[in-house]
């Protein structure tokens, strides 16, 4: 059986980070006609045109679109395993701060097992976790963090990604709750109550809204507030119903609220760990990463 190229994959992510023949060009530092000779072989051994062409521009194709995290990861693991080892790193000696990009969900969810583990493996390192108030890889490209912590945003083709688990949205009300006492939560139940929403932008609605639309209803949004532990803290004094996704509620305590699944089908949530590359091979900085990826993965198994 003929194996495959190896070096196209770094063609491939770069492609379809790209999105066009010229910047995957100038990003590797090839003409043009020799990336659409690499394009041509990527299409031969992927079966699937990747680019095409939509008026003036090119666009991915939805294979492309599917693949494209999974290419991102592979190179990234490619790099990293003909990359420098960190057999020299001495944790007991490193005296360093890591910043970490998240939000409260996750420090609260995440945060004190990372610190425990931090300070048992490197115990003159320290943890500090920056707010996130928007998505946007400035805080990387500066370097004012190490790591950034959330779904894929604007981000920039640059920038490293490692999936660190899969979540999803959850309703949650307080205990007692008229909804609790019910086996099956069904659409016209759930908007049957007013809602308080988590918005950093104060937006009010959502794939939720878009689901439930779609079979005719459509929630009384009551509150908005700027995050979900203040939707949770609304939730528990009131009878409205809060949204969360289901790895916040880790450290909660299980006679605090009711959850439940959503009676609406919604979309899934990557949540990963982002980094700028001049990080890449840093023994310290690779260490971080592996613990973040450990602990999330104990914490959320598949």
């Amino acid at each position: 059986m003929t194996e495959p190229d190896l070096n196209l994959l770094i063609a491939l992510d770069t492609f379809l980070a790209e999105g066009s023949v010229a910047g995957a060009a100038r990003r590797l530092g090839l003409s043009a006609s020799a990336m659409s000779r690499t394009l041509g072989r990527l299409r031969t051994a992927t079966g699937d045109p990747l680019l095409v062409r939509a008026g003036r521009n090119m666009v991915l194709t939805p294979y492309a679109q599917e693949i494209r995290e999974r290419a991102r990861n592979a190179a990234f693991e490619a790099r990293a395993l003909l990359s420098p080892s960190s057999a020299g790193l001495s944790l007991t000696a490193l005296d360093r701060t890591f910043v970490i990009r998240a939000n409260d969900g996750f420090v609260e969810a995440f945060g004190a097992q990372l610190i425990a583990e931090v300070a048992a493996a490197a115990p003159k390192a320290r943890l500090r976790f920056a707010p996130k108030p928007e998505k946007n890889a400035r805080h990387l490209r500066e370097g004012l963090v190490d790591l950034e912590i959330g779904t894929l945003g604007e981000m920039g083709p640059e920038i490293r990604l490692q999936a660190l688990f899969r979540d999803r949205f959850v309703g949650v009300v307080r205990k007692g709750h008229p909804l609790a006492a019910m086996p099956v939560i069904n659409a016209e139940h759930y908007v049957a109550f007013g809602h308080v929403v988590a918005s950093r932008r104060e937006r009010v609605t959502g794939p939720v809204d878009e689901a439930l639309a779609d079979i005719g209803l459509q929630r009384n949004i009551a509150a908005v507030v700027p995050g979900f532990p203040a939707s949770l803290a609304v939730a528990k004094a009131s009878d409205l119903v809060a949204l969360v996704p289901g790895s916040f509620l880790l450290n909660q305590a299980d006679d605090a609220f009711h959850v439940f699944e959503l009676p609406v089908k919604t979309r899934g949530l990557t949540v990963s760990q982002m980094w700028h590359p001049r990080n890449e091979v840093d023994p310290a900085h690779r260490w971080l990463r592996t613990l973040v990826l450990g602990v999330c993965r104990r914490l959320v198994p598949d």
